[in-house]
């Protein structure tokens, strides 16, 4: 049977090839070696690549690690891992579950194989639970093995502390506490692993004060860690000592080389080495990996690579470890290209396979540098190679299908990690998160984020900020809240920004009051953003008295007010009971320090706004009693706040008495023709006049509403004469002013007689002044045009078409002929124009009149998969033609 990867090994090159250009859409990935297998011609045949061919395969292959374990240990494990917690209530289920396993007897022998077992996985806090279980049992003690091998565990998780607080209650405790393990000895060992070897060193030398010693192994443990500290005299000592008892052995030399190599003292390291060579001492090659990875370290790399190929040469050594220090020396190095290979050419020239941790320090680091192609050959090799893979490579595993973009995998792995005792480390739950945040799900990263953390892991800042900017995207306030309370739990404060997008998202889901709550406890400390968030939803709320208390402090905190903000807050006061009094009283505080002309505009604005005409003038009166002389600005705005409550007659007093003044402008005339046009437009038109005759130049917005106004009165001529005068300006005509004439014209002929006789025409529209005339006339029945085609051309001559144009000419086509209309419609979507309703309206209808009901009925079907919405009659005709 095949290995679980294996099925899909043919299909390396083809993965590979797609694995780096698709990293950021899996589903692009699969489509694209779903596609190149088919073009694949092969004997046999080949299943397409899928997520859950992958997926599936990956776990097999991580379950083959059980095959070499036993099924015994395997259960212990799942029930040491099953939870976190120290509780006594968990370690009462804890000793029941493993008291209903059918054990062997409890020994030294079996104790350290599932403390080996566990070591391997990482599983350090399940390990110290089987060992503290072990000891509690009846008829077994420790033994000195037992204390050293959980002493090595914890020292290699980094947890000195721990050993060291062992070793002070097994001091206190007295031989007595465990009489199989010998006492001292233990000690001795204990505290070298622990990297405390002057304790070390003491208490060995009262055992010998009292004639004990200690044996081979006790010895090289004390030696190592020696070493490790550079206790280099001690060292020599101790050395001397092992020598004069025989216990002398290649641990000894591997410790000589290490010295030696510690101390720099690298060229007489090498000449011990050959010393023993040429002394016919059997080597292991430990010797020569001690010496290699010396001088990677001190970046001999080319004096290391000679050394590897003498001895390999020699053929005296065996070098499967030296090898592999080799390649962690210029992993390390940040000579990854050469590591590779010389991996791949021993590989090739000695079938070399190296360890699982040289493999895994090369797919760390391939996978650092986001070399995905090279992490997946190597996957394969491990997998090819029948080498299991253990907690690094697994987790390696997890960010790799992160990194490549393949969530669902990485997720599906993740949630099965209890079938093959998978343990995330911190790198795997960080990328599982981002890419869950990238992907856009961000309930299940939070699910692994809360995980993480009771597992230990507190995600770093970077993760920290991308889950924030995705919860709080999302509106999940409550995982939000849940997040910030973890996070001060461990004394970690989020800074500024976090909590600014936790209050916009509060207020965007409608929890303006919590967003408050938030903001105050932050002493005012809140972006502008955050400022703009709350009190717009405080005035959704009516709440003025609120809104106004953070406009405030929004300025008092340096945040400049905007108008926009100003008047939303106004408009709320002005709500209120006591309006008057809200409104200066919020005045005065935003003008306290420094009296500004932005100031006092944002309440003249505001005030107008709300229809307080009466407002706004006290506060433009008070502007010039404080010696602020008003601004053109200033005079627009009080003009505005006068028309918008509609005092029209104070409007035109204020506006003579601006004029009066020598202060008139530009502004002032086209605020008052523009808002005059809604409710006034003779008057508007009499402005606009004046305007012309005092030297201004009014605005396209002035002539586009007072053309409106006059067409909807009838009064054509004036509505064409203002046209006259806008070209008279030099400017083009506008798509507004053409399309309003244009309009006109199809429901009566005055629009072109007005024309004509101000502007003249001939029968082809030869020149550009009769241009206008002449369509016209052609949209009143005046002219008659043969194609739709010509009339488009000679109107983009006269002004820029836009969809609105393009309706009145399909309206037009289609009185006549809906060939044309369908031509016009197709022409109009190839320039970019999208149709509405109101051009299928015209469509539908034409093909009625037409008596074309079929066409109608089609038109009217892909109107309404459009979301448009036909005029009552379409709709009426739609009806009769089912």
């Amino acid at each position: 049977m095949l290995h679980p990867l294996k099925r899909v090994t043919k299909r390396r090159s083809l993965f590979s090839s797609f694995l780096i250009h698709n990293s950021n859409n899996p589903s692009s990935f699969f489509s694209s070696a779903a596609a190149a297998a088919s073009s694949h011609h092969d004997d046999t045949v080949v299943r397409k690549v899928t997520q859950n061919d992958v997926a599936s395969s990956i776990k097999a292959w991580f379950n083959t690690r059980h095959v070499t374990r036993h099924t015994l240990i395997t259960r212990i494990f799942q029930i040491l891992s099953a939870s976190d917690s120290s509780s006594s209530h968990n370690d009462a289920a804890v000793d029941a579950a493993l008291d209903a396993l059918t054990l062997p007897p409890l020994n030294e022998p079996f104790v350290l194989t599932v403390l080996h077992h566990g070591a391997s996985d990482g599983h350090v806090l399940p390990c110290l639970r089987f060992f503290d279980w072990a000891g509690r049992q009846p008829n077994f003690h420790h033994t000195r093995g037992t204390f050293s091998a959980i002493f090595r565990i914890l020292a290699r998780a980094r947890l000195m502390p721990l050993i060291l607080d062992f070793l002070q209650s097994f001091r206190r405790r007295g031989p007595s506490f465990h009489p199989r393990a010998r006492f001292n000895d233990t000690l001795v060992i204990g505290y070298a692993i622990a990297g405390k070897p002057e304790i070390a060193l003491h208490l060995f030398g009262k055992m010998r004060f009292h004639g004990l010693d200690l044996d081979s192994f006790g010895y090289h443990v004390l030696l190592n860690a020696l070493v490790e500290e550079r206790y280099f005299n001690a060292f020599d000592v101790i050395v001397r000592q092992i020598r004069m008892r025989g216990f002398q052995d290649r641990f000894t030399n591997a410790l000589v080389m290490k010295s030696l190599c510690k101390q720099g003292r690298l060229d007489e390291a090498e000449g011990f080495l050959l010393g023993l060579v040429d002394g016919g001492k059997e080597l292991h090659g430990s010797e020569v990996s001690v010496l290699v990875n010396a001088l990677c370290g001190s970046n001999r790399f080319d004096h290391a690579v000679r050394l590897v190929r003498e001895f390999g040469n020699s053929g005296l050594v065996p070098l499967d470890n030296a090898y592999g220090v080799w390649i962690r020396g210029l992993v390390q190095g940040g000579r990854l290209d050469e590591a590779l290979e010389f991996f791949r050419q021993k590989k090739e020239d000695e079938g070399y396979i190296p360890g699982l941790a040289r493999y895994n320090v090369l797919i760390c680091r391939l996978l650092r540098e986001n070399r995905l192609n090279e992490v997946y050959d190597l996957l394969m090799d491990m997998s090819e190679a029948a080498v299991p893979p253990n907690m690094v490579t697994m987790n390696a595993v997890l960010c790799f299908f992160c990194k490549v973009g393949m969530v669902d995998i990485a997720l599906d792995l993740y949630k099965s990690r209890s079938e093959f005792e998978l343990s995330p480390n911190h790198m795997a739950y960080k990328y599982l998160i981002l890419t869950l945040c990238w992907d856009g799900n961000a309930t299940e990263a939070f699910s692994v984020l809360k995980s993480s953390i009771d597992h230990g892991y507190f995600p770093d800042r970077r993760t920290f900020n991308r889950l924030v900017n995705v919860l709080c995207r999302e509106c999940m306030v409550d995982e939000m809240k849940e997040l910030l309370h973890l996070a001060l739990a461990r004394k970690i404060m989020p800074d500024s920004s976090t909590y600014d997008k936790f209050i916009m998202a509060l207020c965007r889901a409608g929890r303006v009051e919590d967003s408050y709550l938030i903001h105050g406890g932050l002493n005012g400390a809140s972006a502008k953003e955050a400022y703009t968030k709350m009190i717009k939803g405080f005035k959704q709320l009516n709440r003025g008295d609120i809104a106004a208390h953070l406009l405030v402090e929004m300025n008092k905190n340096g945040h400049k007010v905007t108008r926009a903000l100003c008047r939303d807050v106004l408009s709320c006061l002005l709500q209120m009971d006591n309006a008057r009094s809200h409104f200066f009283s919020l005045f005065e505080m935003l003008s306290l320090n420094e009296p500004q002309h932005y100031i006092y505009e944002y309440f003249i604005d505001g005030a107008g706004h709300a229809h307080k005409a009466e407002l706004a003038r006290e506060v433009f009166d008070l502007m010039q009693r404080n010696d602020i002389q008003p601004t053109s600005t200033s005079r627009s705005l009080m003009l505005k706040a006068y028309l918008k409550s509609g005092r029209i007659s104070d409007a035109l007093n204020f506006f003579n008495s601006v004029r009066s003044h020598g202060l008139v402008n530009t502004k002032l005339y086209n605020s008052l023709v523009v808002y005059l046009c809604k409710i006034k437009p003779e008057l508007a038109y009499l402005i606009f006049l004046q305007m012309l005759k005092d030297g201004y130049h009014p605005t396209i917005e002035c002539y586009e509403n007072l053309v409106l106004k006059l067409c909807s009165l009838e009064r054509y001529h004036e509505a064409v004469n203002l046209v006259n005068v806008y070209e008279k300006m030099g400017h083009r005509l506008t798509s507004f002013l053409g399309n309003v004439l244009l309009y006109r014209s199809m429901f009566t002929p005055e629009v072109y007689n007005a024309c004509v006789r101000l502007r003249g025409v001939k029968e082809e529209g030869k020149t550009d002044r009769s241009i206008l005339s002449f369509l016209l006339g052609a949209f009143s029945g005046r002219h008659k045009v043969g194609r739709v085609e010509d009339l488009e051309q000679l109107i983009a001559k006269c002004f820029p078409l836009d969809i609105y144009t393009y309706n009145l000419l399909l309206k037009k086509a289609s009185e006549n002929d809906m060939g044309q209309a369908c031509d016009l419609f197709n022409r109009m979507c190839r320039r970019g124009f999208e149709p509405n309703w109101w051009t299928y309206d015209t469509m539908v209808y034409g093909f009625k009149m037409h008596g074309r009901r079929d066409e109608a009925k089609r038109w009217v079907k892909e109107m309404f998969v459009k979301g448009l919405y036909p005029k009552e009659r379409t709709r009426i005709t739609h009806l009769r033609n089912n």
